[in-house]
């Protein structure tokens, strides 16, 4: 009966350990199991701070890494906080190595009025995702972790290597991007 009561993310989450542990003794089929479990999550995360074009590259990149440093996780917390937290701090990296800006307010206020926006059709939806994607940097990538990923703000601060209070800064200031734009 105590199967019953803890269900199948317990069931889940025992299975993953299990994985995690097999694989870091070097089981590639047991890694390949959790790779399948969180690719899609990883590449939609890189998608959206990054864009589409390096996505699938920068997923592959975070999975060879994740390889490479299974060793070190420790269970502190579930194989896929560590795996998403290893995922934010390689595309950082890879953003510095694009030799891309990390002024997060650089971008003037006028980034909208200089790209066309679609005719409004009944039958088209909402394009979202390449809103986000024209978002300056760091307002993208607060809005991401903060609204799509639901990182606290501290949170974001620690990962982005700014203050809370910049994080607050770009979330409204993309909101504001996205409100304009959508709006129109």
């Amino acid at each position: 009966m105590t199967g019953l009561r803890n269900g199948p993310a317990a069931a889940d989450a025992a299975s993953e350990a299990a994985d995690c542990a097999l694989a870091a003794s070097g089981d590639s089929r047991a890694f390949e199991r959790l790779y399948r479990t969180h690719v899609a999550r990883i590449n939609s995360l890189a998608r959206r701070m990054i864009g589409g074009e390096v996505a699938d590259e920068v997923t592959q990149d975070v999975f060879v890494r994740a390889w490479e440093k299974l060793g070190t996780f420790r269970g502190r917390a579930s194989f896929g906080t560590w795996l998403y937290r290893l995922a934010i701090n390689l595309i950082l990296g890879y953003r510095a190595t694009l030799g891309k800006e990390r002024d997060r307010l650089r971008e003037g206020e006028g980034i909208f009025e200089k790209i066309s926006a679609r005719e409004a059709a009944p039958e088209l939806g909402m394009d979202f995702e390449s809103a986000i994607g024209r978002l300056p940097d760091g307002a993208r990538m607060v809005f991401v972790l903060h609204d799509v990923e639901g990182f606290k703000h501290h949170e974001i601060a620690e990962l982005l290597g700014v203050t809370a209070g910049t994080s607050k800064a770009q979330l409204h200031r993309a909101r504001m991007f996205l409100r304009g734009y959508l709006g129109r």
